[in-house]
């Protein structure tokens, strides 16, 4: 039985890109929570959307947060829907779609090709 590949998702692809552009920073959680520890940083140090936080919850696991100016999401969130953050979309005007998502098409499978590889049938 062949291995099955992880789908890749040319939505998700296209916002990594997006947000490749945007300010990151880097902090560690301290004795609270990921979260929590994101948004006390933001207060403090008064970060203007958008940006990037990794927070490190130990030596093992980073969680990244999303700050844009409808409030604190996890990366992947706008990763896979940079679309709606109106901050995410000035970057690709800035930038140009062409230049940006350029190759995209070719990379990712889609889904009823990569459907056709299974070697079960859909019931």
């Amino acid at each position: 039985m062949s291995k099955k590949r992880k789908r890749i998702s040319r939505r998700r692809l296209a916002g990594q890109r997006v947000l490749a552009h945007v300010v990151t920073h880097n902090i560690e959680t301290g004795d609270h929570k990921p979260v929590t520890a994101a948004r006390r940083y933001i207060a403090e140090q008064t970060i203007v959307p958008p940006a990037l936080l990794n927070v490190r919850r130990n030596e093992h696991t980073t969680d990244r947060f999303f700050w844009g100016e409808k409030g604190l999401f996890s990366a992947q969130y706008a990763e896979e829907n940079h679309f709606l953050f109106p901050s995410l979309r000035a970057i690709v005007d800035r930038i140009g779609e062409d230049t940006l998502f350029a190759g995209l098409e070719s990379m990712a499978a889609d889904d009823w090709e990569e459907m056709e590889e299974y070697e079960y049938a859909f019931v």
